[in-house]
C-alpha cells in the first residue's frame, strides 16, 4: 500500500515551528537494533553500561506502564538509557535498551502483578546509533570472553521510531489515548486495543523516552509495519527530531557526542537518566563517580541559537567544530558540536555561557545565543554560580 510521503513544504514549516507541529512521527534512520541473548545477559550489561540493568531482571511493579499497554499477562518493564564508556571514563557509545514483554509469565493471586516462576534467560532489545552498528558489535564481543551471551544484528528486522512536538501528553499514557487500551494488570483484553498498542506480537510498543518527558514516545517497531498512532500526514523527515532535540539541549549517539574525548557528565547525562551512580562497578565508573562527588560541572552541554548583529537568525553558516568565544574579554568558551538551521548545541564553559558577548570564531558577526534548558535541575545553576564565584 502506498504511503504518505510528507511535501518538503510541511517538512520546512515543521524545522521552523515545531513548538506549533504535533504530534510528530520520524522514523530514525540514524540508529539500529541489536539484540542480547543468554542466560548471563543481565550480568553482562550490568558489569559493561553505566546504567543498572538489574532492573530488567525484576517483576514489573504498578506505575510502570508504558504507552496504552492491555492486560496480556506479560511483564512490561520501561526502556532504559545508558551509555558505554571507556576504561578512563569517556563516551564510546549510547543504548537504549528494551525488554519484549514475556506472555509465557503469569499472574500473581491478586491479579495486580506477576507471579512467580520467571526464571527465564531474559531478551534485550538496544537501539543504537547505525554509524558505528559494526564497531560496537565488535566491541561488545571483545568484552563477552566466557559470557553466556548472544549480541546479534537485527538492524533488518527491527525500526526505531520517535513520537514528539507538540500536543503530546506529560503524564500518563492513558491520558493521552484512553481508548487505545486497558492499563492494568485487572482489567480486561481488547483484542484491537492490543494490535494497535503493540503494533507486533512481539511486544513493540511506544514506550515514554527514557531520558526526558519532553523528548515525547519513543519505540522499536517491526519492519514493515506503521507503528500506532502514526497519521499520514504527521510523518515527518527525523531532522526535524534533530530540530527538536536542539532546543532541549539533548545530544545522540557517536556523531553528536565525542567518542573517546567526552566526559558524559558535561552532555548532562546524570539529567538524561543514563548514569546510576549506586549501581556499582561498571567499565569507566571510576571517574564517572570522582567527578559526579566532587560536585561541579564547569562545562555543559547547552542549546545554541545564531544571530546577526541586527539580532536576525542565520542559517546554514555555522558548522559542527565551530569554535565559540568570548569577545569580551577574547578567549575561546568551547565548540559547536550540532547545527541545523539558525540552531545547535555546544559544550561550553558556564562561567561565560549566557552572556551576550559571544561569537563564532572567525565569524565575528555571527552572534551565539546560549540557552538555559527548562528541564535542567536546580543544582546545576548552583554549579554555575560556584564557577563564577571561583573565577570573580
Amino acid at each position: 500500500m502506498h504511503r504518505f510521503r510528507p511535501s518538503r513544504l510541511f517538512h520546512r514549516r515543521c524545522l521552523h515551528n515545531l513548538q506549533n507541529a504535533g504530534p510528530l512521527c520520524s522514523q530514525l534512520k540514524s540508529r539500529s537494533v541489536i539484540r542480547f541473548s543468554g542466560s548471563d545477559t543481565i550480568k553482562f550489561l550490568q558489569g559493561l553500561l553505566s546504567n543498572d540493568v538489574r532492573r530488567f531482571g525484576e517483576p514489573s511493579r504498578e506505575g510502570n506502564s508504558p504507552i496504552p499497554t492491555p492486560n496480556v499477562a506479560s511483564v512490561v518493564v520501561p526502556p532504559m538509557y545508558a551509555a558505554l564508556l571507556t576504561p578512563q571514563g569517556r563516551f564510546l557509545y549510547d543504548l537504549f535498551l528494551y525488554r519484549p514483554p514475556r506472555p509465557e509469565e503469569k499472574l500473581d493471586r491478586s491479579g495486580s502483578g506477576p507471579g512467580s516462576g520467571s526464571g527465564e534467560p531474559v531478551e534485550i532489545l538496544a537501539d543504537v546509533d547505525s554509524s558505528i552498528l559494526d564497531e560496537l558489535l565488535e566491541t561488545l564481543k571483545k568484552y563477552r570472553l566466557r559470557s553466556k551471551v548472544d549480541i546479534e544484528n537485527v538492524a533488518d528486522d527491527f525500526l526505531c521510531w520517535q513520537r514528539y512536538g507538540a500536543d503530546l501528553p506529560g503524564k500518563t499514557p492513558a491520558v493521552e489515548e484512553p481508548e487505545a487500551a486497558s492499563v492494568g494488570w485487572g482489567s480486561g483484553v481488547d483484542s484491537s486495543s492490543k494490535s494497535a498498542s503493540h503494533g507486533s506480537d512481539v511486544g513493540c510498543q511506544w514506550f515514554k523516552d527514557p531520558r526526558l518527558d519532553c523528548l515525547g514516545f519513543r519505540g522499536i517497531f517491526c519492519s514493515g509495519t506503521i507503528p500506532p498512532f502514526v497519521e499520514s500526514d504527521k510523518e515527518t523527515d527525523e531532522e526535524n527530531y534533530l530540530m527538536w532535540r536542539l532546543e532541549k539541549g539533548v545530544a545522540e549517539g557517536s556523531t553528536e557526542i565525542p567518542k573517546g574525548e567526552t566526559i558524559p557528565l558535561e552532555y548532562n547525562f546524570a539529567g538524561l537518566n543514563a548514569i546510576s551512580f549506586d549501581k556499582g562497578c561498571y567499565v569507566g565508573q571510576e571517574l564517572i563517580a570522582r567527578t559526579h562527588h566532587r560536585g561541579v560541572i564547569r562545562k555543559r552541554l547547552l542549546p545554541l541559537k545564531f544571530i546577526d548583529n541586527n539580532g536576525k537568525e542565520v542559517e546554514g553558516k555555522v558548522t559542527p567544530g565551530s569554535e565559540v568565544i568570548s569577545t569580551v574579554p577574547s578567549k575561546k568558551l568551547g565548540s559547536v558540536i550540532t547545527a541545523l538551521g539558525f540552531r545547535g548545541m555546544g559544550v561550553l564553559r558556564l562561567d561565560d555561557a549566557f552572556k551576550d558577548t559571544l561569537a563564532i570564531r572567525g565569524q565575528e558577526d555571527i552572534k551565539v545565543i546560549a540557552i538555559r534548558p527548562d528541564w535542567w535541575p536546580a543544582e546545576w545553576f548552583q554549579d554555575q554560580q560556584h564557577t563564577d564565584t571561583a573565577t570573580a
